[in-house]
Order: structure tokens, then sequence, then C-alpha cells
């Protein structure tokens, strides 16, 4: 019984099936060296997003919370609490600025920080659509190569078929022996086409899931750290009022 040898029959396939394996050679480096990248980026996303935060809620100021984001540049949730707590830091200097401007400015800093708190949410929003345009980038290729490596395996197979079969024609000759070496070849290329697309239509698949839960993670985050900030400004507008009665 002999042995199936890939090299010879690459090797002696014709120009366009060989032409065709090489793309589907590019198909496959391309989608495995993404599905390494994405994976460590994802891994690191997961782990670092979990301890962030851990290390948030264990805080009792922001400003502690903000000193340990910056240690965590791989986490998309302490990018976003950076860039949420900078926007905040805007409007309390803002509004600092506008109680010492006089006794009647002081009565507006409540309206101001609400009016201000606008600010937050638009800039929460833009650094969410970023961390998740971030974590999608090159995962739609790997969909590509998953839709469209079988296409071109196959037209690789039926190009290779075609030459068989003229190769018969012109022989003269239906045997097996003169058909089976020239389709066998032609397989190969859809062989190949299978096997670049089924692993990256597996990892495609489960990075949209992952990046899914984070982005999860991102909105449930983000609207935490609004009631936070909303309930800070309350308890300072308490205390205000409780001592200008006093």
């Amino acid at each position: 019984m002999q042995q199936i040898n890939l090299i010879t029959m690459i090797s002696s396939a014709g120009l366009m099936v060989q032409f065709v394996l090489l793309l589907l050679l590019f198909f496959s480096v391309t989608s495995w060296a993404i599905i390494v990248i994405k994976y460590r980026y994802i891994k690191r996303a997961y782990q670092e997003s979990a301890l962030f935060t851990d290390l948030f809620w264990k805080s009792r100021d922001l400003s502690n919370a903000y000193k340990e984001a910056k240690e965590l540049q791989g986490s998309p949730i302490a990018r976003i609490f950076r860039i949420g707590y900078v926007e905040l830091k805007k409007i309390s200097q803002t509004g600092m600025s506008s109680a010492s401007g006089g006794p009647g400015e002081g009565q507006n800093t409540m309206g101001g920080r609400f009016a201000g708190m606008d600010n937050v949410k638009r800039a929460l929003r833009r650094a969410i659509n970023t961390e998740t345009t971030r974590m999608t980038q090159m995962v739609p290729f790997l969909a590509t190569t998953g839709n469209t490596t079988p296409f071109i395996g196959l037209f690789g197979t039926v190009w290779g078929i075609m030459n068989s079969f003229h190769g018969i024609g012109a022989r003269g000759s239906a045997s097996l022996a003169v058909v089976a070496p020239g389709i066998s070849e032609a397989l190969v290329a859809t062989a190949a086409g299978l096997a670049v697309a089924i692993p990256a239509v597996i990892a495609f698949n489960y990075f949209m899931q992952k990046i899914k839960t984070l982005e999860s993670e991102l909105h449930s985050f983000s609207a935490d750290f609004l009631n936070i900030i909303e309930r800070d400004i309350m308890m300072v507008e308490r205390r205000r009022i409780n001592g200008n009665r006093g």
C-alpha cells in the first residue's frame, strides 16, 4: 500500500493549483498570526481587567484607583476609567473656579457639575467604542478566511480536475491509473482550503464571544462609575446645604 506523499503531489500539480495552494498558505499563516496575537491580547485584557475591577472597588478614593489604572495598560476597563477620571477632574476644576467667583456663583455649582456629567458620559461612550474597535481589530479577517478559503480550495480542485479530463481526452484513455493521480492532486486544494477555514472559524467565534463579554463588562463598569460620581455630587451638595443652614 502506497503512502500519500503530499510534497510530490503538490510539486507535480498544475500551476493554477499551486497558485491556489500558495494563496491558501498566505491565509493560513496570516490567520494563525492573528489567532496568537488576539489570544494573548484578550487573555491579558481579561486578567488585568479583573485585577483592576477588584482594586477599584477596594480603593477608598478615585485618585488611588487612577494610579492603579495607569499601571494596568492591558486592561480596557482601566483605560476607560482613566479617560472618565480625567474628564471628571476637568469638571471638578471648572466647578471650583465657578464657586470661587463669588457668593452667587456657588449656588450654580451643583447644576454645573450635573451638566458636566454629560461630558463624562460622552467621554466614556467614546472610550468604549474605541476599546471595542481595538478588540475587534483583525478579527474580521478570520471570518473572511473561514468563508472564502473553502471556495478557493474548491476552485483549485475544479481547475485540476478539468486539466485531468483534458489530459484523458488527449491520451484517449480513461483508466483509473490515468485519472487517479491528477484528481488526487486536485483534491489536495479542497483539503487545504478546509484545513485553513476550520481553525479560523473556531477562533473567530471564540474571540467574538470573549469580546462581547468584555464589551458588556465595559458598559457595566461605566454605569457603576457614573453612579458613584452622581452619588458623590449629591453628598457634596447635602454637606454644602447643611453647612449653610448651620
